[in-house]
């Protein structure tokens, strides 16, 4: 994305070689059209109907020529007089001008909340509002005398003149009527049915996995031999941790689920740098043990592939990239031995560059206090199943690559603490499967990309009695065609796409004298457009989106269809239930 030093995914990127050998990044060419709001369609939070306790306006700038430039920072403290137990993050952002997207951030005390991408502007401008769920974040947001940072690097010069001008507020509920499940078997664990989901109480602590303010806190990858992370001594009476991770793809790896091999790249002598295949996938050591890894969403900015198809709904994930939680409470024996331990991030064939950093969630028990020391044991470490077939068939500049991956693991371990010894056991299992065809002297590309992952969380008593058991379906399937035709004589080209992707998830989730509970998602969007391009600028083309979210809990459902044809929404129907037994939420 948007860092004018690799500016550019040009599209002429092959030399000597077709324009749609490789996906791209494009600008708006300037409109005169009325200032519009854009937005993502995702479902309305639990408690975004409610009245708040308090508002905290925290931080108001415009970010200019700030490539470079370490993030902006401004103190902060939790409203006084406020009672709360959930928050929520709004980001404001509005800009004029010609522009490329931008990637941003959100850091609390070097944590990272919010992750987001930037819309591409018009001169008579654009504007967009992100609410995200900030709760799991609550041992962070009661601290006073900490640092909100916010990141946003822009250029800004004869061209490119579009300021974002950012607003960060964070918005806190009070909420006494959520239920709550004590677990029986723990006097430390309680879930709550936030609308629909089941979790754990937010975490007592967090500890960032991040880098240096000066750059930003993210790391910056730039090739799959870099492991970045940070030394941590976690409190020994820890019982539970989970990783969570933000990441993000940029530069020749932007649209790495579309990356041909290298070899495609050799025997056809282009220049491209844009390679290393379509597989990419973020692995998480303790010191030299792998314990977990993420296969990311691919996540579109609202500069990728055609930027008509993000006007004005972007694309899933764009506004509010997902974060990714990676159980490691089975692990807690490496990390309780009041040592410092190097928790490490690394992206699999990766190319320049990605931006990753993490989040360390620890429970600890408030019942062992002083000197006491929680104990634990890895049971099982297992032999992780790792499986990957490549292969290749190439006449010149058509053909196809096909990549299959395939990673099964199961880890168990037990934890001794004040509510006794509980076993953790997490299975799980990821499928990959990426396809890539060339089509008339590659003129023609078709990207077919299957993501299937299954994850198991089971917790048992020493009596062997279980006490919670959490299971997560999701699926990320992804199509993209494109087309070119022959370049013009006056210079432009003729770019033809279509794309379709989706995020598909279940959970359920059960527990010991507690009913179980599911919840559903389902998230797809369909497009279709063409364009006019000269030096990768958009002077003319069409696009219809089209965008079905479905969700449904025990508590309530969601629904929305919408479609956008030329800039213009046509159709958009929403259909929001509230159970009656939930009514009291």
């Amino acid at each position: 994305m948007a860092n004018i030093l690799l500016f550019f995914f040009l599209i002429i990127s092959f030399t000597n070689a077709p324009l749609s050998s490789s996906l791209d990044h494009h600008s708006h060419l300037p409109q005169n059209t009325p200032s519009r709001e854009y937005s993502e369609i995702t479902g309305p939070l639990p408690f975004s109907n409610l009245t708040p306790s308090c508002t905290l306006p925290i931080l108001k700038h415009n970010f200019g020529n700030t490539i470079g430039l370490p993030p902006v920072s401004i103190s902060y403290a939790p409203p006084a007089n406020c009672s709360w137990t959930h928050v929520s993050l709004q980001f404001n952002a509005s800009c004029k001008g010609v522009q490329y997207d931008r990637i941003a951030a959100v850091w609390l005390d070097g944590a990272e909340l919010f992750r987001t991408s930037t819309v591409e502007p018009t001169d008579n401008g654009v504007f967009w509002t992100v609410t995200k769920d900030v709760t799991r974040y609550s041992s962070l947001l009661v601290k006073k005398n900490i640092s909100l940072s916010v990141m946003l690097e822009n250029l800004v010069n004869y061209v490119y003149t579009g300021i974002y001008h950012v607003n960060v507020t964070f918005v806190y509920y009070d909420i006494d009527n959520m239920i709550n499940v004590p677990l029986s078997s723990s006097t430390n664990r309680k879930v709550r049915l936030v609308d629909d989901v089941f979790v754990d109480k937010p975490a007592d602590l967090i500890i960032p996995i991040s880098g240096n303010e000066g750059k930003g806190f993210w790391f910056r990858i730039e090739n799959d031999s870099e492991l970045h992370g940070k030394s941590v001594v976690i409190p020994k009476n820890t019982y539970k941790a989970v990783m969570e991770i933000y990441v993000s793809s940029h530069g020749y790896d932007e649209f790495w689920y579309s990356n041909p091999p290298d070899s495609y790249i050799r025997i056809n002598n282009l220049s491209s740098q844009r390679g290393h295949g379509a597989y990419r996938e973020v692995l998480l050591n303790i010191d030299e043990n792998l314990v977990g890894s993420v296969v990311p969403f691919p996540v579109i900015s609202p500069g990728g592939i055609n930027p008509q198809y993000w006007d004005p709904i972007v694309s899933i994930g764009a506004f509010d990239h997902p974060s990714y939680d990676i159980e490691l409470t089975p692990f807690l024996e490496f990390l309780l031995d009041g040592k410092s331990h190097f928790l490490r991030l690394g992206v699999v064939d990766s190319l320049p560059f990605w931006l990753v950093d993490a989040n360390l969630h620890l429970w600890v028990d408030t019942k062992c206090t002083s000197d006491c020391e929680v104990q634990a044991k890895v049971l099982d470490f297992g032999t992780p199943e790792f499986e990957m077939e490549r292969s290749s068939d190439f006449e010149g500049l058509d053909g196809s690559y096909e990549i299959e991956m395939k990673r099964k693991s199961k880890y168990s371990g037990w934890v001794k603490s004040s509510a006794g010894k509980l076993t953790t056991t997490v299975s799980r299992e990821v499928k990959f499967k990426n396809k890539i065809k060339f089509h008339e002297n590659g003129n023609e590309k078709k990207v077919k990309q299957k993501v299937k992952e299954e994850i198991e969380i089971e917790v048992e008593s020493e009596t062997g009695t279980n006490t919670s058991h959490t299971k997560v379906k999701r699926k990320f399937p992804l199509t993209i065609t494109t087309k070119t035709k022959s370049s013009r004589e006056d210079g432009t080209n003729l770019m033809l796409s279509e794309l379709e992707h989706e995020w598909k998830e279940k959970k359920k989730w059960s527990a010991r004298d507690s009913d179980s509970f599911s919840s559903s998602l389902k998230n797809e969007q369909k497009c279709k457009g063409w364009m006019v391009v000269q030096d990768h600028i958009v002077l003319q083309g069409g696009a219809t989106t089209e965008q079905s979210y479905s969700y449904k809990g025990e508590a309530s459902s969601y629904s929305r269809e919408i479609t956008a044809v030329n800039g213009k929404l046509m159709n958009d129907t929403a259909n929001y239930i509230k159970f009656a037994s939930f009514s009291a939420m």
